[in-house]
């Protein structure tokens, strides 16, 4: 221990001349007394009260006061975070408490992954007032074991902090549901058995909302979506927690790259294996979905009236073509019939107007005939023969049947009137001559 010095320092002097009766100065007055009454109060004298009341020590008094305090704070959060200590995980030794489970430490069995950072806290707060060594001390345990204490306090120090505390939830295997079986899903509800292993696995989910399993009434869309959402499920789980331990840096650096690469391996492996496992429960629950089956035969049923309605289309469309085709072939057969009878009748027609033709030239060269080819007294020379029939065959050239038959029929009225044939060949002669047919004096024969 260092020891005292003293220094000596002396007093400046005062001003020569001084005197305290003419230059002292007071600046203010000391106040008169006042007489009060006190009352004595606070924590303290209420301590001391208690203790001359009901004739305690010190100690006596701390003891009953933190019993006092464990049971006020026991009744005031006895609610949801209250658990059963076991016998077992009180003797756990503190350094082991890796493979602890920290949530049954605090009391938190039933909300595990779901405990709210103020349910921790709570349930920490709970924990200390009954295990720690002071507070244990104070009620006259003597136990000098702290190690449960410990493990409260490790507890606590990882589940409040986020990384840690999903390291530890990404192999929490108390807060694992196991799917049920073809036989547990056939006897129980189906939709409920296989919603609690979802929900399960669904904290492992980057995306949240995880949606849910639904129930038979659910719709197609409804579940095919959430099918697609758990064959593509995107997991956060990362498997850090069961790392072997890294060596310190001092130590051997070859051994720590060792370490670490083994741990990434062991992550991966685990990784894969767990993405197996979730796939196999997502097919085996895919597979004994009754809505699937019923979407299925829906899907049959549909496939199958819009086969049968493409086949009776199809079949209506043969029938249609078939009839019209029927109907073009007998349309066309009644088409050819028609214009060969038209044909026949065309035919039979002109043969008709050809005879009627040929009967009506010979009429009109008989009529010259019938009157001596215009020659009074005696034969007609050879020469007026020609002259009249040449006169004759000109003019039939020049006229159509129409005008053909009506020169027949007025000859064959004029009979053997030479006369009366003259003047109806010069009046159909007369006729053509207007109509430009033939030229004045063309036919010499019937000017």
């Amino acid at each position: 221990m260092a020891s005292a010095q003293v220094f000596n320092i002396t007093l400046p002097a005062l001003p020569e001349g001084w005197s305290a009766d003419k230059d002292f100065k007071a600046v203010g007055s000391v106040s008169a007394a006042t007489q009060r009454n006190l009352e004595p109060v606070g924590p303290h004298f209420l301590a001391h009260a208690r203790r001359k009341r009901h004739q305690r020590t010190f100690s006596e008094d701390e003891r009953i006061q933190a019993q006092q305090n464990v049971k006020k704070t026991e009744e005031d959060e006895d609610d949801e975070i209250s658990e059963p200590e076991d016998p077992m995980m009180l003797s756990r030794d503190a350094k082991d408490w890796k493979a602890q489970d920290h949530y049954a430490v605090l009391g938190l069995s039933k909300y595990r992954w779901r405990a709210t950072p103020e349910q921790i806290k709570r349930a920490h707060r709970k924990k200390v007032l009954r295990h720690h060594p002071d507070k244990k001390a104070a009620m006259g345990q003597t136990d000098e074991n702290d190690n449960f204490f410990k493990c409260i306090q490790k507890a606590t120090e990882l589940l409040l902090d986020p990384v840690r505390r999903r390291q530890f939830d990404s192999v929490d295997e108390a807060a694992d549901v196991e799917p049920p079986t073809k036989k547990e899903a056939a006897k129980g509800n189906f939709y409920k058995l296989w919603s609690k292993a979802f929900v399960a696995e669904g904290r492992f989910s980057k995306k949240q909302p995880v949606p849910t399993l639904g129930n038979e009434d659910s719709t197609k869309e409804e579940v095919e979506g959430f099918y697609d959402f758990w064959y593509n499920f995107d997991s956060w789980r990362t498997f850090e927690y069961l790392d072997e331990d890294v060596p310190d840096d001092n130590e051997n650096r070859d051994q720590k790259r060792h370490v670490e690469k083994k741990n990434a391996n062991a992550r991966r492996k685990r990784k894969t294996e767990d993405n197996t496992r979730l796939r196999h429960m997502i097919d085996e629950c895919l597979a004994n979905d009754e809505r699937i089956k019923k979407f299925r035969q829906q899907a049959r049923a549909g496939k199958d009236k819009k086969r049968l309605e493409k086949e009776a289309e199809a079949k209506r469309l043969a029938e249609e073509k078939e009839k019209a085709r029927v109907e073009e072939e007998q349309r066309k057969k009644e088409a050819e019939e028609t214009a060969k009878a038209d044909r026949e009748k065309t035919k039979k027609a002109k043969e008709a107007a050809k005879n009627a033709a040929k009967k009506n030239k010979r009429v009109l060269k008989g009529a010259v005939k019938e009157v001596n080819y215009f020659v009074e007294g005696g034969d007609a020379s050879a020469g007026q023969v020609d002259a009249v029939l040449g006169d004759v065959e000109l003019l039939m050239s020049k006229i159509d049947h129409e005008e053909l038959a009506a020169l027949a029929e007025s000859l064959t009225a004029a009979g053997k009137d030479g006369a009366a044939v003259k003047a109806a060949y010069a009046a159909q002669a007369k006729q053509l001559v207007e109509a430009g047919k033939l030229k004045e004096g063309e036919l010499k024969t019937f000017a």
